[in-house]
């Protein structure tokens, strides 16, 4: 199994001055007055009475709004995809033609032919600086962190998933329907909960909803197993309904007992976990949510059989539900992902071997989950986002004992989002001339962090202790929500 080497970005300033332009009405002192302290956060009920004081002052927050984020793990070169640049050389622009938009003036890949179409309900961001972002783990993009590295920094496990910030500081949006949920095979392709805690990981989705287990390296020709239902949400023949509550309570006894001397929060995070997964066989919402088998056939089709557009199926039932977050790793593969197209004998395939294959899939995907979104009324409070770790280097084939690929490129990255409410049909950033390096309007991961927040109603100044004991803001360093989207 051969592993990925990285390229390594540049290192971020530790900048923890206070944001300007945050919520004025309610200033750090009030929130902890409220009771904000450290690990702790907002209780419920304090962030229920933020959440009241906000809409008093005009900013309502409604109580269905969520995040699905399309996880193109081992990154997406920008070139062949949502920056292309047809009037370079052959080996820069790549091997792909470009097609029109709905956006006059703007171009992309010719295998995103629907999203093309309907691009002005999209945003492109063409300025992503992912400088420092790495995978096998990669956390940078899906914390907003650029210290979330734990190939380089030992402490880079600490830093929570903006998903996870979300189910903890937002809390659960219904009852027995959890806040974050994951669709992925390998555990390093999603963030969890970090110093905030194991009991806001993302719960598993793929196997909560009894899709099949794949295996392989990420080749895209494997068809996807038939969809069997949510039946890890069934209770096992000769345990009932009353001998389930007694060995639930029984258990929680001695886990509470254990989880005064666990300083790691193991034990807590089993706890939790426990009662969830009480709650979920015993209420019947969740249970309805992850079975595909209750949709109707003809959305079934519609979507698609393929493994990943069933997966967007299902984050749409989740949100719809409740669910806050849910993240989709467009992955079969494993350690890297199969967008880390570095040649066309390396695993994953190059730009022509590997990326070709993976281009009407995610292009068939993305614009139905929009399209369905859109046809529910659903579209201004579900924000799509789809990116990867890093972007890809702007000359192919030159990465030794590699043909026809693109090596990491954190220089700079593009990126898609749709949905949320928020301001799209535009292009926000751009490169130089090769598509290497950052011309205009820089947009880094907290940037992504902060908008994603201020979808979610989460108070931007919100900290958290990490394990030393130290606050931690939510939004890493000058964050900022992206001012173009709002």
């Amino acid at each position: 199994m051969q592993r990925d080497s990285s390229t390594t970005g540049q290192t971020c300033r530790d900048n923890r001055a206070p944001i300007a332009g945050r919520r004025a009405a309610i200033d750090r002192r009030q929130l902890l007055r409220l009771g904000l302290s450290g690990v702790a956060g907002l209780t419920l009920p304090e962030l229920l009475r933020w959440r009241a004081q906000a809409s008093e002052q005009g900013n309502k927050q409604s109580n269905h709004k969520s995040v699905i984020l399309l996880w193109m793990a081992g990154g997406p070169s920008q070139i062949d995809t949502w920056d292309p640049k047809p009037r370079r050389p052959s080996e820069n622009r790549g091997p792909f033609a470009t097609t029109s938009t709905a956006l006059p003036g703007t171009a992309i890949c010719e295998h995103l032919p629907k999203q093309a179409a309907m691009l002005d309900r999209f945003t492109l961001i063409r300025s992503v600086d992912s400088a420092g972002s790495d995978h096998s783990p990669g956390k940078v993009m899906q914390t907003g962190n650029r210290k979330a590295r734990p190939r380089s920094n030992p402490l880079g496990d600490t830093y929570p998933a903006i998903g996870s910030v979300v189910a903890k500081f937002r809390g659960e949006q219904r009852p027995e329907i959890p806040p974050y949920v994951a669709f992925n095979r390998d555990p390093a392709h999603v963030a969890g909960g970090g110093a905030i805690g194991m009991r806001y990981n993302a719960m598993n989705g793929h196997r909560a909803a009894g899709l099949p287990e794949y295996e392989g390296f990420g080749r895209l020709t494997k068809e996807a197993a038939a969809i069997s239902g949510a039946g890890r949400f069934t209770l096992p023949d000769g345990l009932s309904i009353d001998r389930l509550h007694d060995r639930n309570a029984l258990a929680r006894s001695f886990d509470r007992l254990r989880s005064e001397t666990d300083r790691s929060g193991t034990m807590d995070a089993f706890d939790h976990f426990q009662r969830q997964a009480v709650e979920l066989v015993l209420g019947g919402k969740a249970r309805q949510a992850f079975d595909l088998s209750l949709e109707p056939e003809a959305s079934r089709v519609r979507y698609g059989e393929h493994l990943w557009c069933q997966q967007a199926l299902l984050a749409r039932r989740l949100v719809e539900a409740g669910v806050s977050f849910v993240t989709i790793d467009l992955s079969f593969g494993i350690n890297a992902g199969d967008w880390d197209s570095h040649g066309d004998n390396h695993v994953f395939g190059g730009i022509g071997t590997g990326l070709k294959p993976l281009l009407p899939v995610f292009d068939h995907l993305v614009t139905t989950l929009v399209t369905d979104l859109e046809q529910r009324a659903m579209l201004d409070d579900v924000l799509i986002l789809a990116m990867g770790e890093f972007g890809r280097s702007p000359i192919i084939g030159t990465q030794t004992g590699f043909v026809g690929g693109r090596n990491h490129w954190p220089r700079v990255m593009s990126m898609c989002m749709a949905g949320g409410g928020l301001k799209h049909g535009q292009v926000i950033g751009s490169t130089d001339p090769a598509g290497g390096h950052i011309n205009t309007r820089p947009v880094t991961p907290a940037d992504i962090a902060a908008t994603v927040y201020k979808h979610m109603g989460v108070p931007l100044d919100i900290t958290y202790e990490d394990r030393a004991g130290r606050p931690i803001n939510i939004v890493d360093g000058n964050g900022q929500p992206i001012r173009e989207l709002f």
